[in-house]
């Protein structure tokens, strides 16, 4: 997400959603000329198709997909992908959203999926129900996640592009000075806050825990898995109100209690990155995060143990944050080739080198199952962790209102955790914020 990273992994990048989504309405129309291709429709005088693709990759990541483009221009002689365009992940919705509105838009997008909602409700963009029933890796071996995420009103709007979830990196070295025993799974919130007073200690500045204090979506998501397990909801059943008034209060008190503790470090700087460094340089002690993050823990040389988030019912509950491949229609050639390329993409052979190389999980199990990535678990402690809680993670409903919601959960939680409102009053704030956008006509 934005932790400047060895890696500067997209799914790291990916929970950055400013909340902030733009709708896309009709005035985002079909193009007829595209972004750098040969000729109106892609087809050049040899008859091979272009497909223009913004992947919003950076660092290892961009050299991993960049490797896999020229694999399947080199495979697919009818076919060429130009990987040149697009900008950063982070601003690729505002791009595609100008780019749409423009009339000239390219091929494959990499979008987040908490914006394939807004992204979707452009007539350009594809539908991919037949093509990904019908792909070569089964629909039902996708994860459970990457399928809700790329499902918007039973229709299958996007490619799953990258897979992820949470749980708690613990510095053993932390708990041993502390004398503290490392958590197991099926532990509570109650024990994680005990834990992080346990650990803090100010004279060393030593934190027990961490948490990013902005108020922007890598704020929010670390609560969805707390009102989850509480019973509450994104959104309402009627989809008139937030699902989380009552649940949302008692999440945020957990949250206020790290806050009085003064057991977590609250980071102020948008990506995390702060809160990360304080990990890997031993002055904290425990770290809700996901599998990005171990490349660089390893690289610090942290002795770190992973376990299972907590919950209050001592039930698994986490959340995971896939994002997409999303195609858009420039005409029957390159939508059939944009379709050849993202299955292509997403067949264990190309997933795998995809996961070890650019730190995600794999997409399906059909993928899990492969030698490669079983070596790549067995050689990094943990990720097995992060992995199994694929079998029990929730995904944040592919809505339009969304991103206000998230925009207005954050200030809550920022609120709270700066000691500036109480969670009843903060979450009666947020209430009134979001429930006003899910009355907007959509």
């Amino acid at each position: 997400m934005a932790a400047n990273s060895r890696m500067s992994h997209p799914s790291r990048r990916g929970f950055l959603r400013r909340g902030t989504g733009l709708a896309l309405g009709a005035t985002a129309s079909a193009a007829l000329s595209g972004c750098g291709t040969d000729t109106a429709d892609g087809v050049g005088p040899d008859g091979r198709v272009t497909v223009e693709l913004w992947h919003g990759q950076t660092d290892t990541a961009r050299t991993v997909i960049e490797s896999l483009v020229r694999e399947f221009n080199r495979t697919h002689p009818r076919i060429r992908v130009d990987p040149g365009g697009g900008v950063l992940a982070d601003a690729m919705l505002q791009k595609i959203t100008a780019a749409l509105a423009s009339g000239s838009f390219p091929d494959v997008v990499y979008v987040f999926g908490s914006d394939l909602a807004s992204v979707a409700r452009s007539p350009s963009a594809v539908d991919l129900t037949d093509t990904l029933h019908s792909g070569s890796v089964p629909w039902n071996g996708f994860w459970k996640p990457a399928r809700e995420a790329v499902t918007v009103n039973g229709r299958v709007r996007a490619a799953p592009a990258l897979i992820d979830s949470l749980a708690v990196v613990c510095n053993k070295k932390v708990f041993r000075d502390a004398d503290v025993p490392l958590p197991e799974p099926g532990w509570t919130w109650r024990e994680f806050t005990e834990t992080a007073a346990r650990l803090t200690d100010r004279r060393r500045s030593v934190f027990g825990t961490g948490w990013p204090g902005v108020g922007d979506e890598d704020t929010v998501w670390r609560l969805w898995p707390m009102v989850w397990d509480l019973g509450g909801d994104v959104i309402a059943p009627d989809g008139k109100s937030i699902g989380f008034a009552k649940e949302g209060v008692r999440a945020l008190g957990t949250v206020e209690e790290l806050a009085q503790a003064k057991s977590v470090y609250i980071d102020p700087k948008p990506g995390s990155e702060q809160m990360y460094q304080v990990f890997l340089a031993g002055r904290m002690g425990m770290v809700v995060t996901g599998p990005w993050q171990l490349p660089d823990i390893q690289d610090a040389k942290i002795d770190h143990h992973v376990v299972p988030l907590p919950s209050y019912s001592g039930r698994p509950m986490t959340i995971s944050g896939p994002d997409t491949w999303t195609v858009f229609d420039n005409g029957p050639a390159r939508v059939r080739a944009a379709r050849t390329f993202v299955t292509w993409l997403t067949r264990p052979e190309q997933d795998v080198r995809w996961d070890v190389r650019a730190g995600s999980l794999p997409l399906s199990r059909p993928t899990a199952a492969l030698p490669a990535w079983r070596e790549q678990d067995a050689a990094t402690e943990g990720l097995s962790v992060f992995t199994k809680a694929l079998d029990s993670a929730r995904v944040r409903p592919v809505h339009p209102a969304y991103p206000q919601i998230s925009q207005a959960l954050g200030q809550a939680i920022s609120a709270v955790l700066l000691g500036r409102s109480s969670p009843a009053e903060a979450l009666r704030q947020c209430a009134r914020e979001a429930d006003a956008a899910l009355l907007i006509p959509r």
